[in-house]
């Protein structure tokens, strides 16, 4: 799979993707990839030889008029960082290392922009074991908890701190 830069005709797709995997993570409208176009410092997809869709990740830096309350949260905790607001891997894709390719670059687009953090939040409540186990094992380490959606919706506040490592 190769990294390549989102543009509005993979909406669809993206969005197609994204839905299929709520609970994990909040539905995303048109709008909102149209914002994140202009606000995020990574907004990339995966695609094969073919072209086909294998993921996307969309991560911002701090300072972004991006309306979520982790991502503020992050902002009132750390100075600099690099907030993954979403990875979605297909499901013809998974298990097969894209999420920790895509966390790779993540890092080394920190490393390369001097951000020392990586943020992120993982759902405690609907549990999303495999994206908690997943994370824990490339190295972030709990934070903090907080309640979103009236309490519908727990969060576990993830931080990897980057001490320029090589990918």
């Amino acid at each position: 799979m190769k990294f390549a830069e989102v543009d509005r005709e993979d909406f669809p797709h993206l969005i197609a993707l994204n839905e299929s995997c709520i609970p994990h993570v909040n539905s995303i409208a048109e709008s909102d990839l149209d914002d994140f176009l202009i606000q995020a410092t990574c907004f990339c997809k995966l695609v094969d030889e073919e072209k086909n869709l294998g993921g996307f990740v969309i991560a911002l830096q701090p300072g972004k008029p991006y309306d979520s309350v982790n991502y503020r949260w992050f902002e009132r905790a750390y100075e600099s960082f690099l907030y993954i607001d979403r990875i979605m891997i297909s499901p013809a894709s998974r298990r097969q290392g894209l999420a920790s390719q895509i966390y790779l670059e993540l890092i080394a687009l920190a490393n390369a922009r001097s951000i020392p953090r990586l943020c992120c939040e993982v759902n405690l409540k609907p549990a999303n074991p495999e994206s908690q186990q997943l994370h824990h094992s490339l190295g972030f380490l709990s934070v903090g908890t907080q309640y979103t959606e009236n309490r519908t919706k727990q969060v576990d506040l993830l931080v990897k701190n980057l001490t320029s490592e090589v990918s």
